[in-house]
């Protein structure tokens, strides 16, 4: 039964075998005009050119991984909501929660793909180099580059050589400050990560939970596995971890989340840079003005109710003043008498 596991094992390490000695001879080559084949400067540039060649092949799991994260950071209110409303049921908050997952389209494994996919070649450069000391070949590695790379040196130290072990002085001091860099570097990656670009409502609950214990478990298992690794395989984790440094700045200085403080600060760099333009400050949106309510409408006054002999003591109404008085019909004049008239036969007449 070992023996199937062991054979089915090489059959999956064989590819990886290849492809890593491929990246890495093809640097070699590269390397070793400028330093020399044996020189060990020659195989640290040609790991680091490993290293560099997979972590970009990585690029589009990065960009999946920044927006998973980013969604997961989200979706953290709503996950509360759901946790607060089925708490008493955990079956039924699980699938509420994927059921969410499933609507946004967020992978919450997805933060995990890029380090799953590299220990393959994490475990394959580690066997490289165990199998190069011990004198044996994989993939296109020949016997003479085999005891090149197992006897090459960086700083005195051999590259094949681990910090346990009857090792030198110079290999336990150089594989003690390549675990201590990978240490440094994976606890600063995670705490970039939480103190920059993380909402305020993803900074409490299960998942900002999990990226705190990952802050402080993934560097200590690192820094107590890191011992029992080749100096090689450590320059290779180290440089892995500075790329993902690198990489991660970049996308939080440039595309932040919203809502957290490295999106406050890229405001506040894009008003700093259109202030140095010419442009001054975006003015400021004029104030709402709140709806007035409707008026009221007047509501006549009612008379007060008077007995009849209050209203005949008051008299009648009063005009109201500036009101005239209507003229009284004047009666006409009578007629003359004709007999004071002197025209009067003749209109008669006519």
């Amino acid at each position: 039964m070992i023996d199937f596991f062991i054979s089915v094992g090489g059959f999956i390490m064989a590819p990886l075998y290849w492809v890593t000695s491929v990246i890495l001879i093809g640097f070699h080559s590269l390397f070793g005009r400028v330093f020399g084949d044996e020189s060990g400067w020659a195989w640290a540039l040609s790991i680091v050119g490993l290293t560099l060649v997979i972590r970009a092949a990585l690029i589009p799991l990065f960009v999946k991984q920044i927006k998973s994260s980013r969604n997961m950071q989200l979706l953290q209110p709503k996950v509360k909501e759901l946790q607060k409303k089925y708490g008493h049921d955990r079956e039924r908050l699980a699938q509420e929660t994927m059921a969410l997952y499933k609507e946004s389209k967020t992978n919450p494994f997805a933060s995990c793909l890029p380090i799953l996919l590299q220990m393959p070649i994490f475990l394959a450069l580690f066997r490289l180099l165990d199998l190069a000391a011990r004198g044996e070949t994989r993939g296109v590695l020949t016997t003479e580059n085999a005891d090149q790379f197992a006897n090459s040196t960086l700083f005195g130290a051999r590259i094949a050589d681990q910090f346990l072990g009857d090792s030198a002085v110079s290999v336990k001091v150089l594989a003690a400050v390549l675990v201590v860099a990978m240490t440094v570097t994976t606890f600063l990656t995670q705490r970039q990560l939480m103190s920059k670009n993380m909402p305020p409502d993803a900074l409490t609950g299960p998942y900002a939970q999990q990226q705190k214990m990952l802050l402080y478990v993934l560097p200590l298992v690192f820094a107590v596995g890191g011992v029992a690794f080749p100096v090689g395989v450590l320059l290779y984790w180290t440089t892995s971890n500075l790329w993902t440094m690198g990489q991660q700045f970049y996308v939080i200085r440039n595309n932040p989340a919203p809502g957290t403080p490295a999106a406050r600060a890229k405001a506040d760099r894009d008003e700093a840079k259109r202030r140095r333009k010419g442009g001054g400050t975006l003015p400021a949106p004029p104030p709402e003005e709140e709806p007035k309510p409707p008026p009221k409408p007047t509501q006549r006054q009612q008379p007060k109710k008077q007995s009849r002999d209050q209203r005949k003591k008051k008299g009648p109404p009063r005009q109201p003043p500036g009101k005239a008085k209507p003229e009284q019909a004047k009666p006409e004049d009578p007629p003359d008498d004709p007999k004071d008239d002197p025209d009067a036969p003749d209109r008669a007449q006519a």
